[in-house]
């Protein structure tokens, strides 16, 4: 996919993140990183562990607070109120209601194994959004059927396989009617052989014009996907452009080093 298809969907940024700085104790995990996503963006970040990009996905819906800058989700200021030159932080509830435009799916699948399937994607928009039971399970099988799991509506999380689980996270974070996805290295917990799967449905919410944040090392996923790529290493973004500029002509050292051990231990 080129950068410009994503563009020409829609202008308006739904991401801005703005000078952000996160620490945890003495370390600064992220040291001012600048990015922003347009509507209908694939935007994936790349990176060895420790990078930070997990913890800046984590930051985007407030799971984390950040230390300095701001961020911005499709107009709205995440996690503070402003007030003259101070950010002052939102009530735990006032979060939520942000949180619930805002899917995630982690790296484990974080089902609620005393439920079932179709339990586990009803619970939080009959809870969060009020939302009659009703139409709660009617999207709910729309939403198995699209992900391939309809004949599991009723079967608990542990007689899953480990891409069946993820589907059905996925699932769940759409049961909400996201603006943003936020994928934390959704295949990285899963056997090689279950990986497609899960990818499959990510790569059928970039048709359908979802905007997401995908942690990943599925190189395959970003070069196909993605409409941008960010490398981070250290806390800093060290480059960003298309998957054809980062992917085959990175600029950077620690772009190309990181680029080789990955893709050698994929062989």
């Amino acid at each position: 996919m080129a950068a410009a298809d994503a563009g020409a969907a829609s202008a308006r940024t739904m991401v801005a993140v703005q000078d952000v700085h996160k620490r945890f104790g003495r370390d600064e995990v992220l040291k001012g990183i600048d990015l922003d996503v347009v509507a209908g963006e694939v935007l994936v970040l790349l990176g060895p562990s420790g990078s930070g990009k997990s913890t800046l996905l984590r930051c985007v819906n407030h799971l984390e607070k950040i230390d300095a800058g701001r961020i911005v989700v499709d107009g709205e200021l995440v996690g503070y109120r402003e007030r003259g030159d101070l950010l002052y932080e939102m009530r735990e509830r006032d979060v939520c209601r942000q949180r619930a435009n805002i899917g995630m799916v982690f790296q484990r699948f974080n089902l609620f194994p005393h439920l079932t399937v179709l339990e586990n994607i009803i619970e939080a928009p009959l809870r969060v959004k009020r939302q009659a039971k009703a139409e709660a399970v009617e999207r709910a099988r729309g939403l198995l059927e699209r992900v391939g799991l309809l004949a599991k509506a009723d079967v608990y999380p542990a007689r899953l396989s480990g891409g069946q689980q993820q589907r059905v996270a996925i699932a769940r974070a759409l049961a909400m009617n996201p603006k943003l996805m936020l994928f934390d290295e959704p295949t990285s917990a899963l056997d090689p052989e279950l990986v497609d799967e899960v990818l499959a449905v990510m790569r059928g919410l970039a048709e359908e014009g979802m905007t997401m944040i995908v942690v990943t090392h599925e190189i395959g996923f970003a070069r196909d996907v993605g409409h941008r790529v960010v490398f981070m290493d250290g806390g800093v973004v060290v480059e960003a452009g298309s998957p054809e500029e980062v992917l085959s002509r990175p600029g950077h050292e620690r772009t190309r080093a990181f680029l080789s051990r990955v893709i050698g231990e994929r062989r």
